[in-house]
């Protein structure tokens, strides 16, 4: 009989895994709409929850919902997706005609160096600028024809990028609305112990709240300081490299200075001295500065991962799974620390426990 049993079990369990197997390749093409519906619903479920509490309509709240959300997210993007494009083209136009010649921008960094740096460069036959400077001109003009045409394409609304914005607002709708009640029976679901099931789920809430809006509004800060920077020290297209440092943001103890600094270092190294140390002065002390209070506060605190984890989670995720993986990697790493986190306080316990419950003997000191 329990033979019998045991058997059904293990044929439902398999069972069970295979249909989950065959879901994920089934929705495998929607991942990113899917994932950003659920990130989107878990963001707003506050303002959801305090819809519904005024409101006693949870269809009507989820509708209210899923308009802030489109008026404050998902449009403005739109509308900053539109202009970069524009900017993008623009670039490659300019590279293509040779009016920006990325080789003479090197040369002026390389020059500006000190000598010891352009002796470890002559050691590498870095030095001959001549051919370099052609094949980074060679180089940037195909990044830049390859990332005009991805952009065009994107810019053309086709019907992929439709049909995933309306899976990504239709599934926010129906979690934003039902988020409480999914959430209820997914932890009932879960065959965990009741505390490690709270503790676990309450990470990853956390972690991904945290990675998103606190991620997202260092990043925005940085990218739309170092936009105006730049626009006001008169390079072109600041627009477009201000996206760029937004998104060289997202990653800790990398940031934004990798597009500023080298813009500095050819400012100094063409004559404006005024606008590249005004440059780097305003990128150090400022967009530097925001770096390190605001993430900490709205990031790592909630979060409590150190930054070379969140640095390492973010890099590996992103390299796996493309963009989606700012918020996987930091996710796996969390819930990877706190299930150790959670066996570190379970052997704890037990060992306690097992000091409480053995005998005393004569060499135990008296209670």
């Amino acid at each position: 009989m329990d033979g019998n049993r045991n058997l059904h079990q293990t044929s439902f369990y398999l069972l069970l895994l295979a249909v989950s197997i065959a879901l994920c390749f089934v929705i495998a093409p929607f991942f990113s709409a899917a994932l950003w519906g659920a990130i989107l619903a878990l963001i707003f479920q506050p303002v959801q929850r305090w819809l519904v509490a005024r409101l006693r309509h949870r269809n009507l709240a989820a509708l209210i919902s899923l308009a802030i959300c489109v008026l404050i997210v998902i449009l403005p993007l739109m509308l900053v997706a539109a202009t970069l494009v524009q900017q993008i083209t623009y670039a490659y136009g300019q590279v293509r005609s040779g009016s920006l010649d990325i080789g003479v921008f090197f040369n002026h960094v390389v020059e500006a160096l000190p000598q010891s740096a352009q002796n470890l460069l002559a050691q590498y036959d870095m030095m001959e600028l001549r051919g370099l400077r052609q094949h980074l001109s060679a180089g940037a003009a195909k990044i830049s024809q390859f990332v005009a045409t991805r952009a065009l394409s994107v810019g053309q609304i086709t019907v992929q990028v439709v049909v995933s914005f309306g899976v990504m607002l239709y599934l926010f709708f129906f979690l934003v609305r039902d988020g409480r009640d999914i959430s209820k029976l997914v932890r009932d679901a879960i065959p965990l112990d009741e505390g490690h099931k709270r503790h676990l789920i309450c990470k990853l809430t956390t972690v991904i709240r945290a990675t998103v809006k606190g991620n997202f509004a260092v990043a925005f800060v940085q990218g739309a300081l170092g936009g105006i920077a730049l626009w006001v020290v008169g390079i072109q297209g600041a627009l477009l490299w201000g996206f760029v440092m937004m998104l060289l943001s997202l990653l800790p103890a990398v940031g934004a200075a990798l597009v500023w600094g080298p813009v500095a270092i050819y400012l100094i190294s063409s004559g404006a001295l005024a606008k590249g140390i005004g440059l780097a002065t305003f990128g150090i002390f400022v967009i530097g500065t925001i770096d390190n209070v605001l993430r900490p506060v709205l990031v790592g605190k909630d979060t409590r991962l150190p930054d070379w984890v969140v640095l390492i989670s973010t890099l590996g995720g992103m390299s796996l799974i493309g963009i989606n993986g700012f918020v996987i990697g930091p996710l796996i790493a969390a819930l990877f620390i706190s299930c150790w986190d959670l066996l570190r306080r379970d052997q704890r316990s037990h060992r306690s426990q097992d000091s409480h419950d053995s005998p005393a003997t004569a060499d135990d000191p008296p209670r």
